[in-house]
């Protein structure tokens, strides 16, 4: 894989992009798929198990493909997964990069570069998170609606060139509303017993947890829950002119909140547990996303 560097020129960047699509492409034999995917779908900490319903698939791991580094988290399988949810084709990147594994920002998105290489129009963030509103508890799910990227990082920093898209990104709704509240009426009508809430998502640069204090804080700042990622994943998207929305599976109580320690183990374990639900919830919004 070529170095991918903080201070490389767009030029540059955008060979990586185009370089990194075109073996992707090459790889799935995209051009002989008939049903081309305009959803994409990442699996956060220890919710890959959804690959396991799709139908045709077609796997590629990250590092076949050019200028892709491989992921170094348990719980995140490292490959992309073309398939059909029921009748829709997807793409789906089984596990992301995160910013605390070392890499610069990038490299993080470049999945959802390569996704709009591919065409993609719409992407649905997934990850797994602690809850900062006593209300959500571990095996909840939460819908976003917002975001608070109080990391201070930003993908966009350096990149200028029009061909990303407008330099000065509008946030003002980072996750289709519409889509939200579609799917809150079909998940009461369709799964009532699964307790689906929507809220905001707050990002902390990690690996390790927030201390009893910081969770404090980011329900004091409006947060809902806390995790390590999306945030970049969603400002690139919406740069590129693709409609976002995101899921969060609560695996846990923010620090100060529960009684026991923190661990990854912990994360994977309820993710494991609430795959069932989390798969049904995933295709239903697949069915609304698709229909908008």
């Amino acid at each position: 894989m070529n170095k991918i560097t903080a201070h490389m020129t767009d030029e540059d960047y955008l060979q990586v992009i185009k370089e990194a699509g075109d073996s992707l492409k090459e790889l799935l034999s995209f051009n002989e798929i008939k049903d081309k995917p305009k959803v994409a779908v990442v699996l956060g900490s220890g919710l890959g198990v959804f690959t396991e319903g799709l139908l045709n698939k077609k796997i590629v791991p990250y590092k076949n493909v050019t200028h892709m580094p491989d992921s170094s988290v348990p719980g995140h399988a490292g490959q992309w997964v073309y398939g059909l949810a029921g009748k829709y084709p997807v793409l789906v990147a089984q596990g992301r990069i995160h910013y605390y594994e070392g890499h610069d920002l990038k490299v993080v998105t470049l999945l959802v570069r390569v996704m709009k290489e591919l065409g993609i129009k719409h992407l649905i963030l997934t990850n797994a998170a602690g809850s900062v509103n006593k209300a959500y508890h571990p095996g909840d799910f939460m819908l976003l609606r917002d975001h608070l990227n109080v990391a201070g990082i930003s993908p966009l920093r350096g990149i200028k060139h029009e061909a990303f898209g407008p330099r000065f990104v509008d946030m003002s709704e980072p996750y289709h509303r519409g889509v939200i509240t579609r799917l809150r009426e079909v998940c009461q009508t369709k799964m009532p017993e699964v307790p689906v809430h929507e809220g905001v998502y707050y990002m902390s640069v990690g690996p390790h947890y927030e201390t009893p204090s910081e969770v404090k804080m980011a329900g004091i700042l409006g947060a809902d829950a806390v995790g390590m990622s999306t945030i970049p994943e969603c400002i690139v998207a919406r740069q590129g002119g693709i409609k976002v929305n995101g899921i969060t599976c609560i695996t846990n109580y923010g620090s100060g909140i529960g009684k026991e320690p923190l661990s990854h183990h912990e994360v994977e374990a309820v993710g494991k547990k609430r795959a069932p639900d989390f798969c049904r919830l995933v295709n239903e919004m697949i069915g609304v996303v698709s229909e908008i």
